[in-house]
Formats: structure tokens, C-alpha cells, sequence
């Protein structure tokens, strides 16, 4: 169905190398977030209450072609469902089928992957590990795989802070406390892992893929005429059912991150105010392509997600307190709905009553 290593060489060649840097510069940057991840262990702990074990997950400081080919590895895993519905209804296709319609799906995933590899900073990965539908099935305590593994891209993380003319020491640590966050969530959480990929699976086992791919370009046209994201206009109201619960889990998470890299900073990072200011100034700028491809793909929505979880997050502890809040690790019917996100108080009332 998809020529993952199309897909990677596309993504590679899309992505682009990034800022131009000495090979002394380089390691020095790698030597610095690496030591910047193990830092923020403690910091994340004690500034959230929630208790993970150390080095339980690799960080791998990538290059871009590093982050997408990790990227294209997610994918494939998460896209299984669809691809054996669709053998199962299809059966395996003739060879030449098979070669040029896996390598025009690899193109079209290639494309993503290297528009993304060029702006993503850093990011958790929970789903390593997962190998095949065995796999998926299991326990998120089941081993060290399990755990996920870290991912800083070091040279989207040194184009920013060149292009806001942030401290480089201050702001890597900055994302790295934003990432590490991330993997406090899902390893001191153990269910959360397998309850994101049971949503993800309900989703994308609900797509109909022979129809997705026929209706594939008339889709990304009416994306781009109407103003919405590609996920608007193929969702299903049962489908958007379960995109609101994702939503709902993902503006928690990506909110929490963002609470704790701004709370933790002003300790640690003399200049985290000034950094915040800048980076959220920086992403109004963007050009006129770079916003049309935002919204096709649906970051301005992911960006939404990051406000109003953090709006959520603070409104939640400023009731209840940080221990109160951390009811939401406690069980899946305790994570907030897509509407309690917009309503902390709501969250409040139905958890603490």
C-alpha cells in the first residue's frame, strides 16, 4: 500500500539538511540536549508530582532525515489496520499495481513526513516497540520497548533559536523539559499508551481505504477551496466521536508539557519568559505557503491544542491544586472531554465532585 522507503527518500529530500553548522558545533549541540533531557528528569518530578524511572526510554538526538525515516517507521505501524482490511477486501495486487501505486502513496506520505521534518523540535514517540498486531495488544508495562523513545531534532532546534535570537542553552533545555514532559505522561501513566493506540486504531480501522485513496486528491482541493484540514472532511460523525476524544486527550497532554516548560523555566532558565514571548510571536510570521500547508494538514488545530490545554491545565490547578489535577492520571473515564478542555470547571465538577 506504501513505499515506506520512497516515502523516506521523498521526506529526506523535501525536509532539507537545515542551518549550516561546524561539525564542532554540531557535537556540542548533540553533548547539550543530551544532557539537557537527563536534567529535566528531576525537574518534571518534582515540578508535577508524577513519578517515572529514569533512562526508561532512548533519546536520540536526529538529524531530519533521522526524524522521518523514525516518522515512516509510526506510520506503518499505525496504518497496519488499514492495510490488511484492505488485502483481506482486495486481495494482494499484480506487481506492476502493487509498485506504482505504493510508490505514488509513498510520494504523497513522503511529502508530509518532509514538511514536518523541517519544523518539528523534539518529540516522544510511545509507540516504539510495537512490532506487528501482536504487538499492539500488549501491556504498556511489558518491557523496556514498551517505553517509547525520545526524539530531539537538533537541527530544527538550532534554526529557531537563531531565527528568535533566543540564549541556545536556555531554549534547548526549555524543549527539552516540553519532550521530557512527555515521557513522565506515558511512562508514570502506564495505561495512557495503550488507550491513545486503541482510539488511533478505532479511527484509522474505521477508514474505508479503498475510497480514501480513490478520493484522495478531490479531498486535498476542497481542503485548500473550503479552509478546513484534510481530517475534517473524511471523518464520519462516528469518526468524529473518537477525533473528539483524541483531541480531548491530546490538548491535555500537549498542554501539561507546555504548563510545566514555562513553570519549571524561571528556576532554571533566566530567560524563559523572553523565549516564550518570542516563540509564540515567531508563529504568527510564517509565509503564505507555510500557513496554506498548516491548515491542510490540521497544525493550526494541533497549535489550538497547546493554548487551551494549558489554559486548561492552569484553571485545574488553580481550583484544585497540582495533586487535585493529577486525578486525571488515575484511570481513562478521568481525561478530560474535547468540552472540558474548553471548561476546566467542568473537569472539577464531574471528577471531584
Amino acid at each position: 500500500m506504501v513505499d515506506w522507503e520512497t516515502a523516506v527518500r521523498i521526506g529526506t529530500r523535501f525536509a532539507g539538511q537545515g542551518p549550516e553548522v561546524s561539525r564542532d558545533e554540531a557535537d556540542a549541540v548533540v553533548a547539550e540536549l543530551r544532557a539537557g533531557a537527563e536534567l529535566s528528569t528531576p525537574l518534571v518530578r518534582e515540578f508535577t508530582g508524577l513519578t517515572a524511572a529514569e533512562r526508561t526510554a532512548p533519546v536520540l538526538v536526529v538529524d531530519r532525515p533521522g526524524w522521518v525515516r523514525a516518522n515512516a517507521e509510526g506510520f506503518a505501524t499505525i496504518l497496519q489496520p488499514v492495510v490488511e482490511r484492505l488485502t483481506e477486501k482486495k486481495g494482494v495486487p499484480g506487481p506492476v499495481a502493487q509498485m506504482i501505486g505504493s510508490r505514488v502513496t509513498g510520494a504523497e506520505v513522503g511529502l508530509l513526513l518532509g514538511f514536518m521534518g523541517s519544523k518539528v523540535l523534539g518529540q516522544f514517540d510511545p509507540f516504539h516497540g510495537l512490532e506487528g498486531s501482536s504487538g499492539r495488544s500488549g501491556s504498556a508495562s511489558s518491557g523496556p520497548a514498551a517505553h517509547g523513545r525520545l526524539l530531539l531534532v537538533a537541527p530544527n532546534i538550532v534554526h529557531v533559536e537563531r531565527e528568535i535570537d533566543a540564549d541556545p542553552t536556555d531554549f534547548r533545555l526549555w524543549v527539552c523539559l516540553h519532550e521530557e514532559t512527555h515521557r513522565v505522561q506515558f511512562t508514570a501513566v502506564p495505561w495512557m499508551r495503550d488507550h491513545l493506540l486503541s482510539e488511533m486504531d478505532a479511527l484509522v480501522g474505521s477508514v474505508e481505504p479503498t475510497r480514501a485513496l480513490e478520493d484522495g486528491f478531490a479531498k486535498i482541493s476542497e481542503a485548500l477551496r473550503g479552509g478546513g484540514s484534510l481530517l475534517d472532511l473524511v471523518s464520519t460523525p462516528e469518526q468524529r466521536e473518537v477525533v473528539d476524544r483524541i483531541t480531548g486527550v491530546m490538548s491535555l497532554l500537549e498542554g501539561h508539557a507546555d504548563v510545566v516548560m514555562d513553570g519549571v523555566g524561571p528556576e532554571v532558565i533566566p530567560t524563559v519568559a523572553d523565549i516564550r514571548r518570542r516563540f509564540t510571536e515567531r508563529r504568527k510570521g510564517v509565509g503564505v505557503l507555510d500557513k496554506v500547508l498548516r491548515r491542510l494538514l490540521g497544525l493550526d488545530a494541533k497549535m489550538a491544542q497547546y493554548r487551551d490545554g494549558a489554559i486548561f491545565v492552569r484553571g485545574v490547578v488553580g481550583d484544585v491544586g497540582m495533586e487535585g489535577f493529577n486525578a486525571v492520571w488515575a484511570e481513562p473515564g478521568n481525561l478530560p472531554s474535547k468540552a472540558e478542555i474548553a471548561d476546566p470547571s467542568a473537569w472539577v465538577a464531574r471528577v471531584h465532585g
